[in-house]
């Protein structure tokens, strides 16, 4: 049976990789976006969260709702609790929330707007599924491209990261689509934890930018956290793609080949 999937956020990093494969699997597939666009191989649906404008008409007919649009924390809550209503409105599609490992454990304010939102998605009374994942690959690279013009690249000593690969996370979508509402599903943890300045090596390696990487002590609760490793999934590393082949392939993009 064909499902219409709702997708917020759809025209971010994972929302790329997400909407084809959902489109690919055989899903009709909205995505939410704030002016109308173009071409269509899937429905764009006008609509914003920050005000509610055409929120309710995007969710109308939906079996599903993905929610991955974010405006790093400053309107999450909100933009959340419109599309709860909204999903309400319509009769309860299952709503899908994208999550990240270890908010209740990381003294940090976006966090603590992610697990208010997740907070929303639970007592909201629909269908739920909450995923949780690492940090995405393209992560640590935009990371290091956000220093491109400094003669080193400065990493946080002590800290580690786990990076997981988009479609991956998208790939975990479909299928929980597909099962229908879980709850809270294991998380997704890439295929292995690696030192911060070795990350930022590999990449500045793999793109031919030669400086050095400095790791740097930085203060305060945030990264007293991070170097305690409590945004990880050890116990959850089922990640298959490797930093080395994410950056493999960036390389490739921007040499042209």
């Amino acid at each position: 049976m064909t499902t219409t999937v709702l997708v917020t956020g759809g025209t971010g990093r994972l929302g790329r990789a997400l909407v084809p494969r959902l489109a690919g699997s055989g899903h009709r597939v909205r995505v939410l976006t704030r002016s109308e666009r173009r071409p269509a191989e899937w429905e764009w649906a006008v609509g914003d969260l920050r005000t509610g404008r055409g929120v309710t008409e995007a969710v109308a007919g939906t079996q599903a709702v993905i929610h991955l649009a974010t405006t790093n924390g400053r309107g999450d809550v909100a933009a959340t609790r419109t599309l709860v209503d909204a999903a309400r409105a319509e009769g309860g599609p299952h709503l899908v929330y994208v999550s990240i490992v270890g908010i209740e454990n990381v003294a940090l304010g976006y966090y603590r707007v992610k697990l208010a939102c997740e907070r929303l998605v639970e007592a909201s009374g629909l269908p739920w599924t909450i995923l949780r994942t690492t940090q995405f690959h393209d992560l640590i690279t935009a990371a290091c491209d956000a220093q491109r013009r400094l003669p080193v690249t400065l990493v946080p000593s002590g800290v580690s990261f786990q990076p997981i690969d988009v479609t991956e996370v998208a790939d975990r979508l479909v299928a929980i689509v597909e099962a229908g509402p879980s709850a809270r599903v294991p998380d997704l943890g890439g295929p292995s934890v690696r030192d911060a300045a070795e990350l930022a090596r590999v990449y500045l390696r793999a793109i031919g930018r030669r400086r050095a990487v400095w790791s740097v002590p930085i203060p305060g609760r945030a990264m007293r956290d991070y170097r305690a490793g409590n945004h990880l999934a050890r116990e959850r590393a089922v990640g298959r793609i490797t930093f080395e082949e994410f950056v493999a392939g960036v390389a490739r993009e921007r040499s042209g080949r």
